[in-house]
């Protein structure tokens, strides 16, 4: 990882180091764009073709019914995937808000509801290996709010299977059908929709630069379909003074730097701080990784900043807009305060990002790639629709009807202010 000082780098010089690692998007939709033609003619045959083209799988059936497959999980397993669902309940179900109800003026009462997005797509990355965890961090959020059809798209294993534990949460949540497929195609069939497949309205999850491409491109077309955040590769920005354990700051730049080779991780460390020491525990613990190769490309493209004080590293991390900050610090409680552009954060020596990944209760579907300066993470918001409403008595009518009569005629727009005069007119005869 190379090291910078921020005090002899010029504004432009920490601008280059806020952009990411550049992505091809063009090519990349080029190579999209066939495959979601093809799927919205073909539908299912599409799917089948495309998984056993770049997963040499043939996923037959596409999907299945989660609710009529036997799981039988490990013990252990189970356990932890109940302890996990569990605390994301918790914590997503508090962030159900009450109807809003607010009479801005005599007799004007005006309201706000949520309602459930009734069809939603979750995907569930594969390939390397499964992840129940994003399975519970998209399907507990979506059951919480009620949507009436969850449907799960997963990649699946050699054999063409799914593996329990997605299944298993599948069934926790009510999904009505799993997709054994990803890539693309999985995001394309979910959109348009096929003969087995239900369409859905929103899609959520994380994937590589195909399927944030796919996502990307669907959600400006006629499948009339939302996404839940433009995404790109896994990153982590860590925060750390001269009295944070190197094997801590180690560990935790390399749980984002296994993701994949596309990954990014920064540090930023205060000028007393022994780099030499995590430098060496970083070594130390990459090689013992059995996503060593991962690791390795994705700290090619890292880097180091060293700062003189903790306000500084703050501000280079709010300039970053990281999908995870750590701030490992004295001062890490006082320093959150000043957080404003992160994904999530996580605040002290012990705790570990990983904890946020898999069961304190947060979700770890983030921003990426600088998206965090304007999109938040999911949450049981992103499965809502906020309806307002109105209701104006007539004595409300009277107080507000003449105010509405003006600006609808300053705008020339004389229809509108006719709606509320025929209105006042008929109360005028009446009284």
């Amino acid at each position: 990882m190379k090291t910078y000082n921020y005090k002899t780098l010029s504004s432009e010089e920490i601008e280059a180091l806020c952009r990411r690692p550049k992505m091809d998007f063009a090519s990349v939709f080029e190579t999209v764009q066939p495959i979601l033609d093809d799927v919205q003619k073909l539908g299912d045959e599409a799917i089948r073709a495309y998984t056993i083209k770049f997963d040499g799988v043939d996923p037959k059936p596409v999907i299945i019914n989660p609710a009529s497959v036997s799981v039988t999980l490990e013990p252990k397993v189970q356990e932890a995937i109940d302890r996990a669902m569990s605390n994301i309940f918790r914590f997503h179900r508090e962030q159900g808000t009450s109807k809003i109800d607010v009479e801005t003026m005599n007799g004007v009462l005006c309201s706000r509801v949520a309602r459930p997005i009734e069809r939603v797509g979750l995907y569930i990355p594969g390939g390397t290996a499964p992840l129940p965890s994003t399975a519970m961090m998209l399907g507990v959020p979506a059951m919480i709010a009620g949507c009436k059809t969850i449907v799960i798209a997963t990649p699946p294993d050699k054999n063409g299977n799914v593996p329990d534990s997605i299944l298993y949460i599948a069934q926790k949540i009510g999904a009505a059908a799993v997709v054994k497929a990803g890539g693309a195609q999985a995001i394309a069939g979910m959109a348009f929709g096929t003969n087995t497949i239900p369409k859905v309205d929103k899609i959520f999850g994380p994937g590589n630069q195909f399927v944030t491409a796919a996502k990307m491109i669907l959600q400006n077309s006629e499948a009339m379909v939302a996404i839940d955040m433009p995404a790109g590769p896994s990153e982590v920005l860590v925060i750390a003074d001269e009295n944070a354990d190197p094997d801590f700051v180690a560990a935790d730049l390399l749980s984002q730097a296994e993701h994949g080779s596309d990954s990014q991780v920064v540090l930023v460390v205060t000028e007393n701080t022994d780099l030499d020491a995590i430098n060496a525990a970083t070594e130390k613990q990459l090689n013992k990784l059995p996503r060593k190769e991962f690791a390795i490309g994705a700290l090619e493209n890292s880097f180091t900043v060293v700062v003189s004080s903790t306000k500084e590293a703050m501000e280079f991390s709010n300039k970053y807009a990281p999908e995870h900050l750590i701030i490992n610090t004295d001062d890490a409680d006082e320093l959150a305060e000043s957080v404003i552009n992160a994904g999530s954060v996580f605040i002290g020596q012990w705790t570990a990002e990983s904890m946020g990944d898999y069961a304190s209760g947060t979700n770890h579907t983030l921003p990426t790639y600088g998206y965090a300066r304007m999109y938040s993470g999911v949450s049981l918001y992103s499965f809502q629709k906020f309806i307002t409403m109105q209701k104006i008595s007539e004595q409300g009518l009277r107080n507000l009807g003449p105010t509405v009569e003006t600006l609808a005629e300053i705008e020339g727009l004389y229809a509108h202010k006719n709606a509320v005069s025929v209105r006042l007119k008929k109360l005028g005869k009446e009284s």
